[in-house]
């Protein structure tokens, strides 16, 4: 007996449709055979299913069983074939009445025990779901919260193979599920705890307002780090379409919390430096998103920059300029998805307590040049802003206030961010006529900007980086216009470092 199930594989961020067919021959020695281009894990999925199936309750057929996945040439990667070959055994061999799976769409992996377990990129697979026109989706009943954003199609989800089976049956209708967040979302450190450091935090400030690369430069303990984690919670949240884009990749990802929905949360990711090119821009022999994509519509904190390889920093240009990297392989090619605000920390030299005051440093010059050439000029001219970071007196920083909170700060970022969607995009990704039409300049501004471009060796981009700062700083004053004063603090930003 023939049945003929439909699921889907992630290819990039992006569900794509698979046709799962399952026979199961009476002649002939038993065997339990899959083909179209499965992997490891979907071939090892024999195993899983068939004592899925005993610890059900139900008999494994004893003859030939053949499962084919169409398309045969795009590879099938994951265990959420589990659920759909499963069932496709129990209908082909009559444990199951239900034949016409036309308009159903299956997903989950299965323990031993019959158990339905989550499944990675769900979020993807529901949206595919809706827009090829299924009404019917069973899926893992710890990923019912995520499918339940899209809406459009009836979630039947289930926590067993038995469950499953009952659901085919007609003995249960579909599940009205609300979209929630069933887990608390991390706790972001207030910004009233870094104490001094005003040109730092109005380094954050503006980089928050206009989604800007920043690059932070002092000896270890000066609040490098401190600085850094404290920059999503000046973010304002995602709206619906960031939202949606930041779970599709956590759900591709694997790393999307259980019981979660839509993450409205900017994300915050920090790799250790000894990570790879592959771990860090994605990659892959099937390409899963890497770190960058991770921290899409978010921060991207790389501390101590320079030991990170310089192969992995330098695979940042593209993405950095592009806000999205492509992957290409011998079958094919995927792009995700990576606009991001990099901020990099780093010392001002191998032993970091260049510049201190203490005299501590024995560092050669020959010695600093070479430990800051390891951030390249291609790379620096992509940051927006540098700020170098002192470290505070013991006496002052006792003594010292904590700053604004970052409740405070955040308001004057989402009034500036208001100005910058009112003229249609952030001030960072400004290009072309809208560069033009935002960050027009008088002539004080433009000869500044002139004198100060010859002096520094500016290049075309840095003086366009310039003045999308400017911008910037000019959103935040709540000013319609980039005068001289504006360009003068977004030079600043751009000498120091």
């Amino acid at each position: 007996m023939l049945a003929h199930l439909h699921t889907a594989t992630i290819v990039g961020i992006d569900a794509v449709r698979v046709d799962v067919e399952i026979e199961v021959i009476d002649a002939g020695m038993p065997h339990f055979g899959i083909v179209g281009l499965p992997d490891a894990s979907v071939r090892e999925s024999r195993d899983r299913v068939r004592a899925a199936i005993r610890n059900a309750g139900f008999r494994f057929p004893r003859h030939r069983v053949v499962i084919s996945l169409a398309p045969a040439d795009l590879r099938k990667a994951g265990a959420a074939f589990d659920l759909p070959i499963a069932v496709g055994i129990l209908a082909a061999s009559g444990h199951i009445a239900h034949s016409n799976f036309a308009a159903w769409l299956f997903v989950g992996e299965l323990g031993l025990n019959g158990a339905v377990l989550p499944a990675r990129g769900v979020l993807p697979v529901a949206v595919h779901a809706r827009r090829s026109g299924a009404r019917s989706l069973m899926l893992p009943a710890m990923n019912a919260s995520e499918a339940a954003v899209v809406g459009g199609v009836g979630l039947f989800p289930v926590r067993s193979l038995a469950e499953a089976a009952a659901v085919l049956d007609g003995h249960a209708e579909p599940a009205s599920i609300t979209p929630s967040n069933g887990y608390a979302p991390p706790v972001v450190p207030d910004l009233a705890d870094v104490r001094g450091q005003p040109l730092a935090r109005r380094a954050l400030e503006i980089a928050a307002a206009g989604a800007h690369h920043l690059l932070l430069s002092g000896p270890p303990g000066a609040g490098k780090t401190m600085m850094a984690r404290r920059l999503p919670g000046i973010l304002p949240p995602l709206d619906d379409e960031a939202a949606m884009e930041v779970t599709t990749i956590q759900s591709v990802a694997g790393v999307l919390p259980p019981g979660a929905s839509l993450v409205r949360v900017p994300p915050f990711r920090a790799p250790h430096h000894t990570i790879s090119d592959a771990a860090l821009v994605g990659g892959g022999s099937n390409p899963r998103p890497g770190e960058i994509s991770l921290a899409h519509q978010g921060v991207l904190f790389l501390d101590e920059v320079p030991e990170f390889s310089r192969r992995a920093l330098e695979v940042l240009r593209q993405p950095l300029e592009e806000g999205a990297v492509s992957i290409a392989r011998a079958a094919r090619s995927v792009r995700f998805p990576a606009r991001f605000a990099l901020v990099a920390a780093m010392n001002p030299c191998p032993c970091g307590f260049h510049g201190d005051g203490t005299g501590r440093c024995r560092c050669t010059p020959q010695m600093q040049v070479q430990y800051s050439s390891k951030l390249s000029g291609p790379l620096r001219d992509r940051i927006d802003l540098a700020v170098d970071v002192s470290a505070l007196p013991i006496a002052q920083l006792a003594g010292s206030r904590g700053g604004e909170p970052s409740a405070v700060v955040r308001a004057r970022v989402l009034d500036a961010r208001a100005r910058q969607r009112a003229r249609g995009t952030l001030n960072a990704r400004l290009d072309g006529p809208a560069l033009v039409d935002a960050c027009a300049l008088d002539d004080a501004a433009w000869q500044m900007l002139e004198r100060a471009g010859t002096k520094l060796g500016l290049s075309a981009r840095g003086v366009n980086r310039v003045r999308k700062v400017a911008r910037t700083i000019a959103d935040l004053a709540g000013e319609d216009a980039v005068r001289w004063d504006h360009i003068a603090e977004a030079l600043q930003f751009r000498m120091a470092g």
